[in-house]
């Protein structure tokens, strides 16, 4: 295989994972980033499954990516092995996964702090604060991705349909989807909106949340200033890891399954709705929540706890 035919292989199978609807941006740089690596190491003839090793774990891959670059690598040898026998396709589990990180579950007291600390941003009479408190508790409300709240159009916050709703359109794997909202969360969206057309921000753009430049609210700039909101709140430390933006809809799918257990509602029943509400792809993505989550786990314990003791006394 030579260099050329390893490169326009690589491009045609982006393609055709692009015509199927697939959107990977990340592992096309990666696969490209790995043909690279290929050609400069003058292995232009072959693309071998220690090659591939090589790559995924070289300098450019953190031990917790190893993983998911070799799986990239993996799914093209694998594609250029249909056609060329000879390529060799690294093992599947030859690099070990890194574990998902166990969520923050925010607690009421700790979003009242989120939201106080939201509204206490600067500059002083700027759309910025307004933005961030509704932004927040949209994402702890509903459990938006925070790439679908920055993606939001006003075309797409239809708060005086009934009930009030938000369009997301082409989400994670091109999936679109309906979110119906609580009449508390279509209110604070519609002082939102009315503040914004007050300061003067409702003509830089259709989108829905704005920031100050003026134009529509980075994710990348939305994630930054929750870290700074949540080190002031003393949620997360002043260095270094800890609770961030996209536990707000862990925190949401685990309260929604809390409540549904304490009122003696069928979760496994209820599960998919949850699954289509959060824009999940399978439901086994939806029960990963029960898995990583210690309260979560111990109230489902209790309840078979009490189903197995009324079995036992009949």
């Amino acid at each position: 295989m030579s260099s050329d035919d390893l490169r326009s292989r690589a491009l045609r199978y982006i393609a055709l994972r692009q015509a199927y609807g697939y959107q990977g941006r990340s592992s096309e740089r990666l696969l490209l980033d790995f043909v690279a690596f290929a050609e400069s190491r003058g292995q232009s003839n072959s693309a071998s499954a220690q090659l591939a090793v090589d790559w995924a774990c070289g300098p450019g891959g953190s031990h917790r990516n190893r993983a998911r670059r070799l799986s990239v690598v993996r799914g093209f040898l694998t594609h250029v092995r249909a056609s060329q026998p000879q390529a060799e396709v690294p093992a599947a589990g030859l690099l070990h996964a890194a574990r998902r990180p166990a969520p923050h579950i925010f607690s009421d007291a700790e979003i009242t702090s989120l939201l106080r600390g939201a509204r206490a941003l600067g500059p002083s009479g700027s759309l910025r604060p307004h933005t961030y408190a509704t932004l927040i508790g949209l994402l702890a409300s509903c459990g938006l991705r925070i790439s679908e709240a920055v993606r939001l159009r006003d075309g797409d916050v239809q708060l005086d349909s009934t009930p009030p709703l938000l369009c997301i359109r082409e989400s994670k794997f091109h999936k679109s989807r309906l979110v119906v909202l609580h009449p508390t969360v279509a209110t604070a969206l519609h002082q939102y909106a009315a503040e914004r057309q007050r300061l003067g921000y409702h003509c830089v753009g259709d989108a829905f949340f704005v920031s100050e430049k003026p134009g529509p609210l980075p994710a990348a700039s939305a994630r930054r200033t929750f870290t700074e909101i949540a080190r002031r709140a003393g949620i997360r430390p002043p260095k270094g890891p800890g609770p961030h933006l996209h536990d707000l809809r862990h925190t949401f799918a685990v309260r929604r399954m809390l409540q549904w257990y304490r009122d003696g509602i069928d979760v496994h029943a209820r599960l998919p709705e949850l699954s289509v509400y959060l824009g999940h792809v399978r439901p086994a993505d939806t029960y990963w929540y029960l898995t990583a989550t210690p309260q979560l786990l111990a109230t489902a314990a209790q309840r078979f706890k009490r189903f197995a003791a009324l079995a036992g006394e009949s």
